[in-house]
């Protein structure tokens, strides 16, 4: 029988205590509770997988009950207990409440087991089937981590590592577009939590006074518009992999709540009284020098010393030449798929403007540069005429984005490091659209946060 943390709701004290000796003898977390108010508590502060739920309770119907667990969690499994073995009426209506089934008073002890037994191999199954269409692809199903370069190779075999480890703090660092978030979800398929959840969630694309909602959730009444309980990230994830993207974009304030995590594996809901523990495993990912902005002031340096227990550095496309054209091969195939089509490959001019370009989007651009392409092509082969313009300039072959102008007609020289490339870049940008960050980011192809956080780091005004 699989190890669970049930519910006992029975307002008989003596049988409610006696189902609650049995399944802790099975090694079962229990709780008790003897009216539907006390299970309702419960229900809001614990983790529950399973409630023997008695129909009948002193302050509200256990169909009332029934209706509040599965608000809270509809995945729980919920077995009801009846006293009317004549009337099947409330039975069926507690089954089609969503009860996993049902047993009637007086009931052999055996009968309990086995029915909770059952509900929790049902569960288990549900769960085993999840994890097996997502490793029926083969054993590295996200094209985009496909690589035969040795810095892939490098970090496919840290990624066997690392997922054979329970619950190792993991952080991504790589620019855009490199498949940090594919990483993620690779650890976490190939970790002994691959039948849990996965959650991502991206730290910049919340408002800053709404994150702290979304990862931890809040109680009724917590705030103005805290209408009911809300169940918040790290909660939704218990069991399994919570994958926090554009981690160095986290307040300060938020930080050491973050770090309580990953210490003690316990939180409180906004608004809560009660410590939650969970069981999860916490991967970060940035595109920025977490170290450098200890050093700023701007990330708490415990929480940074916390993440990196075990670090996946992802090389740009750039650093991996080897890549580009079988890359390009796969998403041709998938396109081909999607779109209908029969495209048979690239054409050699088009291998070499590939294979030129800087690919300051890395795999995401290229991605998207063959699914444009495959649109556009009516033939077997995909030509320089397919692809975007900043791929066909002369311009772009050695540089590593696409150069703006400078004001002058002249280009930044070439013997300026990348980062002041990519400064001076910016501010051309910029100045190109008078100073709106909007169309600046957008003629960038990256996002407002991600602007800010640049100019920030070069220490552009605006």
């Amino acid at each position: 029988m699989n190890k669970a943390t049930l519910l006992i709701v029975e307002d008989n004290a003596d049988l409610c205590q006696t189902l609650a000796e049995i399944f802790r003898k099975n090694g079962h977390k229990v709780h008790t509770a003897l009216s539907g108010a006390e299970a309702q508590r419960i229900l809001k502060a614990e983790l529950i997988d399973l409630v023997l739920l008695d129909l009948r309770l002193p302050d509200m119907s256990g169909i009332k009950v029934l209706e509040f667990v599965k608000e809270v969690d509809p995945d729980i499994m919920v077995i009801m207990i009846t006293a009317v073995a004549n009337d099947p009426r409330p039975a069926v209506e507690a089954m089609k409440a969503g009860a996993y089934d049902y047993l009637t008073k007086p009931f052999e002890l055996d009968e309990v087991k086995l029915v909770v037994a059952k509900a929790l191999e049902t569960a288990g199954l549900k769960r085993e089937v999840s994890r097996l269409k997502q490793q029926q692809h083969g054993k590295f199903p996200d094209e985009e981590l496909f690589g035969n370069s040795q810095v892939m190779q490098e970090v496919k075999n840290l990624i066997k590592i690392v997922s054979e480890t329970p619950r190792t703090s993991v952080l991504i660092q790589g620019e855009s577009g490199t498949g940090k978030e594919l990483v993620a979800n690779s650890i976490h398929k190939w970790s002994a939590r691959a039948d849990k959840p996965f959650v991502p969630i991206n730290c910049s694309a919340i408002p800053e006074n709404l994150l702290e909602s979304e990862l931890f959730g809040h109680e009724k009444g917590a705030f103005t518009d805290a209408k009911g309980l809300k169940k918040g990230m790290f909660e939704l994830a218990n069991m399994g992999t919570i994958f926090l993207d554009e981690m160095a974009s986290l307040r300060l304030s938020l930080q050491p709540k973050i770090l309580r995590v990953l210490e003690t594996q316990t939180f409180r809901r906004i608004g809560g009284t009660v410590d939650i523990q969970i069981d999860v495993r916490v991967i970060a990912a940035t595109n920025r020098d977490l170290q450098v902005m200890v050093q700023q002031g701007e990330f708490r340096e415990d929480l940074y010393y916390r993440l990196k227990v075990m670090v996946i550095s992802l090389p740009p496309l750039r650093e991996r030449i080897e890549d580009i054209l079988p890359l390009a091969a796969i998403f041709i195939e998938k396109n081909n798929k999607e779109f209908n089509k029969n495209i048979v490959g690239l054409s050699e001019e088009t291998q070499a403007l590939l294979l030129k370009y800087r690919w300051p989007g890395n795999v995401r651009e290229l991605k998207n540069v063959i699914e444009r392409a495959v649109i556009l092509c009516q033939g077997g082969y995909l030509l320089p005429e397919h692809l975007p313009l900043e791929l066909r300039s002369e311009k772009s072959a050695g540089a590593v984005f696409p150069l703006a102008n400078t004001g002058n007609g002249n280009l930044a020289p070439a013997d300026l490091s990348l980062d002041e490339m990519e400064k001076r870049h910016i501010q051309a940008v910029l100045l190109q659209h008078n100073g709106n960050k909007s169309k600046t980011s957008r003629a960038l192809n990256i996002s407002r946060s991600t602007l800010r956080e640049k100019m920030k780091l070069y220490g552009i005004a605006g």
